[in-house]
């Protein structure tokens, strides 16, 4: 049975049990051979279109939703050829207006793949290998090029991918891909026909971990500009898959320009040759540049639509979708790279300061089931603010979706829904907190004396300072710093405990001066361990310690004002004794708990951290080490 939920609705699209007993007779499992919904997408006219497997018989209906009720039409459409039949294949689809763009598997078996066009213009890909080679799809995205063109130049449409190398025979290695083809391409007249005449397809390159690896895209978010759609950006994310003599196991995120995937589908072909390889094409290219989306000067020429194209140009297309050069990241390496849980969805944000400038914000979910949020600038590179653990289970993070107008954050993975905002400030307690996250969406509120969204807020009441989160500007409050006397004996070692709310490293103080670690001072990262002789007596601070763009951040978490005791006959041995003995199990026991801690991972906060500054050198590459995760600040 799938269920959906809209509001306080609900509506049942079961399989009955003659369905599922015909499934089974196929060969599938009880399990497979439930309704499982692929596809959702908003029509014109209001409604939903909904597609299901259905017991390995897709079917597709639509949804109304008024007045906050939702009900299902009585009719239903097969849904053969626009969704998979089994619920675990991969599957990509658009809407663009009422056209449907779909990518993934069309037969019940699973083997012929076909990126499609569905209505009155139906188009597809030729069934054909070097098109099409095991491809795994991941993403569909419209490009509104015409919007900004000189030319008039036809919309774009990009399919993202991976498939088995075509470069190399018998090879089984993958690459990452990105195709595209033209909107308003209705095919051949006689080449061809019903087919894309644009297609054209390259390597989509992400450079980090061993030499070899497999380097997959696993999602794409399109942030179109909205002032030169050619300088829109596709943010992917990727995963290694490692060689199998490497232990490697990293994630990265990488960005490219709309402009840059362009000039790539302009350039340079490949052709097959009798050798059964690949090479560049050198010989003559053909008039218009065969792929060309429609623009005007092949419309003062004649080519008005792909119908016009002469049979020799459409027979290049067929015969070479592939481009020579690959498409590179804007910065030439990640924008960050990490060797934790996998990615998997990605969505980003543009988020507006105080100061009127914008900022990028890449919200990433992993396998494991957790969200990094990350703000990314050419000065810092990517630079996590935040981990938050949004669901309890290990498991990849299939949905993940942002309203930018109400900051709201949606992601499910197969057996559970979770909804945030991502405009929480909340965990920022003070002003220096507030400001030294660096936050684009926090802002400090000095008339409320709370950390807010800047969203909508008045500038007069709220300081924010994303440079170089400089506390200077907050609001100064003679609020004493917790003070605790403690009297402690000579040559007795004393646990002192210090517990920040953050992670941050931190450090201690002893009248004014940084306490270096030695016999008598132990340091630890949940307290100070000290074992004091008679000139010991004064003021300890344990502070947490924070560099962001080269200033250091102190904050004090507890001050210890020690004094000195020596009983009349000298010191108490036996007292000595059993203290010291306490105080090292204390110790041993600050120890395993940190242990533990690490190893299950429950804190669900992380301090800011510069990471992979994407502007700088290339990464080195080491065979066999996952260490490409670089920390600036």
């Amino acid at each position: 049975m799938l269920t959906s939920w809209f509001v306080f609705c609900q509506i049942n699209w079961t399989v009955t049990s003659k369905e599922k007993a015909q499934c089974k007779v196929k060969g599938k499992s009880i399990e497979e051979c439930d309704n499982y919904i692929i596809m959702m997408h908003t029509l014109n006219d209001g409604r939903i279109l909904v597609c299901g497997t259905k017991a390995f018989e897709p079917t597709c209906t639509h949804l109304m939703f008024e007045e906050g009720n939702v009900t299902m039409e009585d009719s239903f459409q097969s849904g053969r050829g626009k969704v998979p039949f089994d619920p675990n294949q991969n599957f990509a689809s658009m809407m663009n207006g009422d056209t449907l763009y779909t990518a993934g598997s069309i037969n019940f078996r699973g083997t012929v793949m076909s990126f499609q066009r569905h209505g009155k213009n139906y188009m597809r890909t030729e069934p054909i290998w070097s098109w099409l080679n095991g491809p795994k799809m991941i993403s569909i995205n419209f490009a509104e090029i015409s919007k900004h063109s000189n030319n008039n130049e036809d919309d774009n449409v990009f399919l993202f991918l991976t498939e088995l190398e075509t470069e190399a025979q018998r090879s089984r290695l993958r690459l990452s891909r990105v195709a595209r083809v033209c909107k308003s391409d209705l095919g051949g007249l006689r080449t061809l026909q019903r087919k894309w005449t644009s297609f054209l397809k390259a390597r989509l390159d992400c450079p980090f971990g061993d030499e070899g690896s497999e380097s997959l895209v696993q999602d794409v978010f399109f942030l179109q500009d909205e002032n030169n759609v050619t300088d829109s950006i596709f943010y992917a994310t990727f995963t290694l898959i490692p060689k199998p003599s490497s232990s490697c196991s990293q994630s990265a995120v990488c960005a490219y320009k709309l402009s840059d995937i362009q000039q790539v589908f302009r350039g340079n072909f490949m052709t097959f040759t009798d050798s059964g390889s690949w090479v560049r094409y050198t010989g003559t290219v053909f008039s218009p540049y065969p792929g060309s989306c429609i623009n005007d000067e092949m419309r003062a020429k004649g080519v008005r639509t792909s119908k016009d194209l002469p049979d020799v140009t459409l027979l290049f297309v067929r015969n070479h979708p592939l481009m020579e050069k690959a498409v590179t990241p804007i910065t030439g390496r990640p924008l960050l790279v990490r060797s934790t849980a996998q990615f998997s969805r990605i969505v980003v944000d543009k988020v507006t300061s105080l100061d009127g400038q914008q900022h990028i914000i890449m919200l990433i979910g992993n396998n494991s089931g957790w969200l990094q949020k990350v703000v990314w600038s050419d000065n810092d590179g990517g630079r996590i603010i935040e981990e938050l653990q949004l669901f309890q289970d290990p498991q990849p993070i299939r949905f993940l979706q942002l309203s930018s107008r109400s900051g709201q954050l949606y992601s499910a993975t197969r057996t559970a829904v979770a909804q945030l905002s991502v405009r929480d400030c909340s965990r920022y307690t003070s002003c220096d907190d507030c400001l030294i996250a660096r936050d684009p969406y926090c802002g400090w509120d000095h008339l409320r004396g709370l950390c807010a969204a800047v969203a909508g807020a008045s500038n007069s009441s709220m300081i924010q300072n994303l440079i170089d989160g400089d506390v200077e500007i907050c609001p100064s409050f003679n609020l004493s710093k917790q003070i605790t006397d403690i009297h402690l004996t000579v040559d007795v070692a004393q646990f002192l405990p210090c517990s920040p709310d953050t992670n941050l490293p931190v450090s201690w103080r002893f009248s004014g001066n940084i306490l270096e670690p030695g016999p008598r001072h132990i340091l630890l990262s949940q307290g100070l361990v000290l074992t004091p002789s008679s000139t010991d007596e004064g003021l300890y601070t344990c502070e947490t310690v924070e560099v962001v763009k080269g200033r250091e951040h102190r904050k004090a978490v507890i001050q210890y004002n020690v004094k000195m005791e020596v009983s009349e006959g000298g010191v108490n041995w036996i007292q000595a004794i059993v203290t010291y003995i306490l105080a090292s199990v204390c110790v041993v026991c600050v120890v395993i708990i940190i242990y533990v801690c690490w190893k299950q991972k429950t804190q669900n906060h992380v301090g800011s951290t510069s990471v992979s500054d994407a502007s700088h050198e290339k990464p080195k590459i080491k065979a066999g080490s996952c260490n490409q995760e670089n920390h600036t600040n």
